[in-house]
C-alpha cells in the first residue's frame, strides 16, 4: 500500500520582511503562519519547517518505538517523545545540522537495557530518521519513568 500525503505553502513578499501559512491537505494539521524571523530568532507564535520536521519526526519514532516494543510483548503505557532540529548556518548557507530525540517511557516489566535498545532500534528504524540519515546528525536519549 502507497500512502502519499500533501501540505501547502503560500509565500507573499520578500524573504526578510514576507510571511507564509503551510497547511496539511487531510484537515490534520491547520494552517500555520511562519516567517524568516520565526525560524532564525523568536517563533512569536509561528512556526519553522524544521518545527514541522521534528514534530515528524517525534510523531514518526514514537509509532516505530511502540510497534518495538509491542513485538517485544512490552507495549508501551505512555512514550513522551521530544524532537528538536537544529538549524544553523554552515559557511554560506543555512542548514539543519542535528536532531536530537528525547524519550521518555511508561513501559511495564521492561528494564532499562531493553528500553534503550528498543529506542536505538525504533530511531534507526523510523522513516523519518531513515530520510535525514547522511545528512543530519541524529542523537537519541532514552530513559524509563
Amino acid at each position: 500500500m502507497t500512502a502519499k500525503r500533501t501540505a501547502e505553502a503560500v509565500w507573499e513578499h520578500d524573504l526578510a520582511h514576507g510571511h507564509g501559512v503551510v497547511k496539511g491537505t487531510s484537515g490534520g494539521l491547520g494552517e500555520v503562519a511562519v516567517t524568516w524571523a520565526s525560524r532564525t530568532e523568536a517563533p512569536a507564535g509561528k512556526t519553522s519547517p524544521e518545527e514541522l520536521l521534528a514534530a515528524a519526526h517525534a510523531a514518526c519514532f514514537s509509532m516505530a518505538l511502540s510497534a518495538g516494543l509491542g513485538r517485544q510483548q512490552h507495549p508501551p503505557e505512555r512514550l513522551r517523545v521530544r524532537a528538536t532540529a537544529t538549524f544553523d548556518k554552515v559557511g554560506d548557507a543555512w542548514k539543519v545540522t542535528t536532531m536530537e530525540l528525547d524519550v521518555l517511557g511508561k513501559v511495564p516489566g521492561i528494564s532499562a537495557a531493553d528500553f534503550q535498545s528498543a529506542a536505538t532500534a525504533a530511531s534507526q528504524g523510523c522513516p523519518i530518521s531513515g530520510a535525514l540519515k547522511g545528512n543530519v546528525a541524529i542523537s537519541l536519549t532514552a530513559k524509563l519513568e
